[in-house]
């Protein structure tokens, strides 16, 4: 059975951190770390939970080991927040198998970044979610990573991506403000349609000019400073917002450990 799904004019706003996989070798979860991981995220006060994305190394992980992650993180969760589900692939029919498979596990939503290796233009992209998004079972966003899949969705292919029933937003790591300023101007007009940041140093900037919330990687360590940061931006606290700041770029050398 189908996951309940918000309805189309609910904007997603908010923080959705894109969990890590935890594994005790290749191709096995870390069933204990994953619970804790989750529940530690989850008391932080979060609007929700991207399992599989490029914090997740989802593409990078067994078809298996995902739907073993999608199953024990959606029955943990069990409906106090909304799981999204990454269903990037190289393969049109697995990225359609693991949505089905989500939605049967309860998630509410899939993002998806454009197929990577082989290489295409803004037409092939859009023809591509033509035929992908009317065989969904959830509603999709889409997600922006050219640093990885060397691919952008592009002004043009959002708006008109925008237009498909399904489509309900679009989570931007690209870290070009330039372009993520153009999009809120873009999407004003359209309430339904989120907009969520990917680099959290980005984030109190982005819900200032706009956007509607994050996927800061960072929230897997100190989830609360994240909300904490939506919170201010969105209530336009800016002395509140450079003080997070700071904090935010303090806890950012961890990437520097690997």
């Amino acid at each position: 059975m189908n996951a309940k799904v918000p309805e189309p004019s609910t904007p997603w706003r908010g923080i959705f951190p894109p969990m890590i996989t935890p594994l005790l070798a290749r191709d096995k979860l870390d069933l204990k770390g994953t619970e804790r991981l989750i529940e530690h995220i989850l008391a932080g006060g979060v609007h929700g939970l991207f399992i599989l994305g490029t914090t997740g190394e989802g593409p990078s992980v067994s078809h298996r080991l995902r739907k073993r992650l999608i199953k024990r993180a959606c029955k943990q969760v069990d409906g106090r927040v909304p799981v999204l589900v990454g269903i990037t692939d190289t393969s049109f029919a697995e990225s359609i198998d693991t949505a089905r498979y989500a939605a049967d596990c309860g998630a509410q939503a899939a993002v998806l970044a454009p197929p990577f290796y082989f290489p295409a233009g803004q037409p092939e992209l859009f023809e591509y979610l033509t035929h992908l998004v009317p065989e969904l079972p959830l509603p999709l966003f889409l997600y922006n990573m050219p640093s990885t899949t060397k691919l952008s969705f592009e002004l043009e292919t959002v708006r008109r991506a925008s237009e498909l029933d399904g489509v309900i937003g679009l989570k931007d790591s690209s870290s070009n403000m330039i372009y993520f300023h153009r999009l809120v101007e873009l999407m004003k007009a359209r309430t339904n349609f989120a907009l969520l940041v990917g680099p959290e140093e980005l984030l109190g900037e982005s819900i200032l000019i706009g956007g509607n919330g994050g996927v800061p990687g960072g929230a897997n360590i100190y989830p609360r400073l994240f909300v904490e940061m939506y919170e201010a931006a969105a209530a336009n606290r800016l002395d509140a917002v450079r003080d997070l700041q700071k904090k935010v770029l303090q806890l950012g050398a961890v990437y520097s450990h690997g």
